[in-house]
């Protein structure tokens, strides 16, 4: 037992879990921003149709393989920050959407509190735990293909009580 290993080993795990972190927060700027443009001059009519579908999805694709290949240089980091902003273009439709709704703005408040008190939970679990989770991989797998699976039929059931299950 070296209790010099293992505290370095802790010490570059959360290094490397700060940083993870920190860049998430970062590319959180441009995908508002984006959103924020995306709003404000209705860039999101170029996505309508067949075309602007086509334009989105070969977008994405180029991004992900920008991001891939860029990973372990100097460029990564610019890289993903404009997948982000790109990102926050393709959400702006729905924003404005949900905007335009009377309780829009509480709506997506609740959507981003929500969100964040779940990863931060989760975030906080996963640094504080020293129990190895990989053995529940095929459990919680399972899982989301029954909800999926579930979610689909209710698509043509509508039941309401397994809409409020879901």
């Amino acid at each position: 037992f070296n209790l010099t290993t293992n505290t370095h080993n802790s010490y570059r795990s959360n290094k490397v879990l700060r940083q993870t972190y920190l860049l998430l927060a970062i590319s959180l700027l441009p995908t508002a921003i984006g959103a924020w443009i995306g709003i404000l001059t209705g860039f999101s009519a170029l996505f309508t149709g067949f075309l602007g579908f086509i334009f989105l999805l070969l977008t994405s694709i180029v991004f992900i393989f920008a991001i891939e290949k860029t990973k372990n240089s100097v460029f990564g980091i610019p890289v993903l920050l404009l997948f982000t902003f790109f990102m926050g273009l393709i959400l702006s439709p729905l924003i404005g959407k949900t905007l335009g709704y009377r309780n829009g703005a509480e709506l997506i408040s609740v959507a981003f509190l929500g969100t964040a008190s779940i990863f931060f939970g989760m975030s906080t679990l996963a640094t504080v735990i020293k129990k190895d989770l990989s053995s529940m991989g095929k459990f919680l797998f399972v899982g989301v293909i029954l909800l999926i699976f579930a979610t689909l039929l209710n698509v043509f059931f509508q039941s309401s009580t397994l809409m409020i299950v879901l």
